[in-house]
């Protein structure tokens, strides 16, 4: 799917805890940074990326699981500006209902499709946060997005799985987002003094190329410190390493975007 003028990105892998909301979260307020106009919207239950961008979801009558549940929600009501050239449509705890409640519904993988349509030329950027997982919340995402950008976790475990769901963004593209492409791989939670991180990029670079983004994200603890502070590292900390490394990924990403 895409809308013109408008990069839709999903931040997907099926395993948890590889940095899927630490990236959303810390890019849409880098590419704001730079003065794109980005959306980025909570798929995860779980609602991490609302609290960790200062929206307590779970207090919230209306989300997103209100938007895809009720036919003719506006989805006006749920975007929450949050600073100039970013704006969240937040999730909550309800939206673990969704995957259940969707499985009787016409064109099930088309629901975020249909809701962001009113709303998504006016951005230049719409960032979706995935659940760790290939269930329906995640197919609607990719159902949405033009490009898939994937944080894995500097471990050799983590190929295997990059692998696996490879495998599902090409069932989609075939059977229902023609549009749908590998955007990235980002690699993430990399520690640069052991020697399984460096090999385990090294190969990384070779199996994927160009695929991976420049642009790698190191372990710090300063990440769950943002957090904490329901912020983003950048602007938590604005010099920190984590910070520029988000910035860079901006950067790469903004620059894609100039060359097509």
């Amino acid at each position: 799917m895409t809308w013109d003028g408008t990069r839709t990105i999903a931040i997907v892998n099926q395993k948890g805890g590889v940095g899927k909301t630490t990236t959303a979260i810390n890019l849409s307020a880098a590419l704001a940074e730079l003065e794109q106009k980005t959306l980025v919207v909570d798929l995860d239950p779980q609602g991490a990326l609302s609290v960790g961008l200062g929206i307590e979801g779970a207090s919230l009558d209306h989300t997103v699981y209100t938007a895809m549940m009720e036919p003719g929600f506006d989805i006006n009501r749920v975007v929450y500006p949050l600073q100039p050239f970013l704006d969240l449509i937040p999730a909550n705890i309800e939206l673990a209902s969704a995957e259940m409640e969707l499985i009787a519904e016409i064109r099930r993988e088309y629901i975020l499709q249909r809701i962001l349509d009113p709303i998504a030329r006016g951005y230049d950027y719409i960032l979706l946060d995935c659940p760790p997982s290939l269930g329906l919340l995640t197919i609607n995402a990719l159902t949405a997005c033009n490009e898939a950008l994937i944080p894995m976790q500097c471990e050799y475990f983590a190929m295997r799985g990059i692998r696996m769901l490879l495998q599902a963004i090409d069932w989609i593209k075939v059977r229902v987002n023609s549009d749908l492409e590998l955007g990235g791989i980002l690699v993430t939670m990399y520690s640069t003094g052991t020697i399984h991180h460096r090999e385990v990029m090294d190969e990384v670079r070779a199996v994927f190329g160009t695929k991976v983004y420049r642009s790698v994200i190191q372990k710090s603890i300063r990440f769950a410190e943002a957090a904490v502070a329901s912020q983003s590292l950048v602007e938590y900390a604005p010099e920190h390493k984590g910070t520029q490394s988000y910035r860079a990924l901006a950067k790469e990403i903004v620059q894609q975007s100039l060359r097509r």
